[in-house]
């Protein structure tokens, strides 16, 4: 059998796998505080893919696969599965710095030695036969579950977080992590489709090393990209735990003030009339925390406003006045340019204002501001016949 594209296979991705995992361990980064959660979740991750290419050099240097496949599956599902909790935990822990405790480390370190365990009793005790097919498959299957559960909770927390932005804050922080909920959705394949491929033939088994080379380069490139927005995404959440601190100081005084409501949202309507009438919306990087300070009312309360009487969240609703905002402006200065426009109300960008408006009124404003002066031309012509 001419096993040369597995070789090559193992030569192209070994030396991937060993640079990304040194890189996440070493590589420096901003020489303060606030990146300490980031530097966390970086090496646990430099972890996971030294992990995988010590699992790859074995493969590589000492032909396990064409030796003992029986080992050789077992070292992948054990890899794999601690692996699964490596990756997962890295990504959370830019989500949720309190995520790593050490009775989850204990809990999952037992489950992999458990893990391990059982499946060396089903590929080396049980007899060959249906008996161990059956225990490959359960074991298969708690394998791709717990992949599973760990997806579902990063998914969460990322839901979380966005949820948080959306109604905390006027710029779209939810932006900078979606890649994410993307990472998150490809390892779900990737990782289920490895340990499927775990019991592939000998021959097609470069497969899944093949599929592995442009899953890392995708995290590698993320990682390096958020750094970029980490210290604004880590601020927000900073100033959320300081919110949720103030909440639960006013927990006694909740009930009573829960009665108050009708009379109170009637006074926070008035006082964003004014707000909006003198464009304080056009702040950029607004949190609703601000605004609550500047309308002397209470965070929780002004986010029951905006989420009940008004139906959206905070960041929508400064994102819809903005639009207006920048429609009007379109409308009445034509000769202004579109970054202009952006700065002028509040965007983060020009290709932020551009995708957002894009987004809401379903054109560029470039395509917007020459229908309106099409329009425009057209009743100046009927007006003048």
């Amino acid at each position: 059998m001419d096993y040369s594209i597995y070789s090559l296979s193992l030569c192209i991705a070994l030396p991937l796998m060993i640079f990304f995992g040194f890189y996440f361990l070493l590589a420096r980064t901003p020489d303060k505080a606030i990146f300490g959660n980031y530097i966390c979740s970086r090496r646990i991750m430099g972890v996971a893919m030294l992990l995988l290419a010590a699992n790859y050099s074995v493969h590589f240097f000492y032909g396990i696969r064409f030796k003992n496949v029986n080992a050789a599956i077992l070292m992948n599902m054990s890899t794999y599965f601690l692996c699964y909790w490596l990756f997962s935990s890295a990504l959370t822990t830019l989500l949720n710095r309190f995520y790593i405790t050490r009775r989850r480390l204990l809990t999952h370190i037992g489950l992999w030695v458990l893990f391990s365990v059982l499946s060396a009793i089903v590929l080396f005790r049980l007899p060959e036969g249906i008996a161990q097919k059956t225990g490959l498959f359960a074991m298969a299957t708690w394998l791709m579950i717990y992949g599973f559960v760990l997806a579902r909770r990063l998914i969460l927390a990322y839901r979380r977080a966005v949820k948080i932005f959306d109604n905390t804050h006027s710029d779209n922080i939810g932006a900078y992590i979606r890649w994410l909920s993307v990472f998150t959705y490809w390892a779900v394949v990737f990782g289920v489709g490895c340990g499927l491929l775990t019991f592939l033939p000998d021959k097609y088994i470069y497969v899944w090393i093949l599929s592995s080379i442009p899953f890392y380069i995708y995290l590698f490139h993320c990682y390096q990209n958020y750094m970029l927005f980490y210290e604004k995404v880590e601020n927000a959440m900073e100033s959320e735990i300081v919110s949720e601190d103030d909440i639960l100081c006013e927990a006694d005084t909740a009930e009573d003030a829960a009665n108050d409501m009708p009379s109170c949202y009637a006074e926070i309507a008035e006082s964003i009339k004014g707000w909006i009438e003198d464009e304080g919306y056009l702040r950029p990087g607004l949190t609703i925390k601000e605004l609550a300070d500047t309308l002397h009312t209470n965070r929780t309360y002004l986010s029951g406003y905006i989420n009940t009487s008004l139906n959206t969240t905070f960041r929508d609703w400064i994102t819809r006045l903005r639009i207006d905002y920048a429609k009007q402006r379109m409308t009445n200065h034509p000769e202004q340019k579109i970054a202009e426009i952006a700065e002028a109300s509040g965007f983060m960008s020009q290709s932020h204002f551009m995708k957002t408006f894009k987004d809401k009124e379903g054109c560029s404003p470039a395509k917007w501001k020459k229908a309106q002066k099409n329009i425009h031309n057209s009743q100046f012509i009927i007006h003048n016949s």
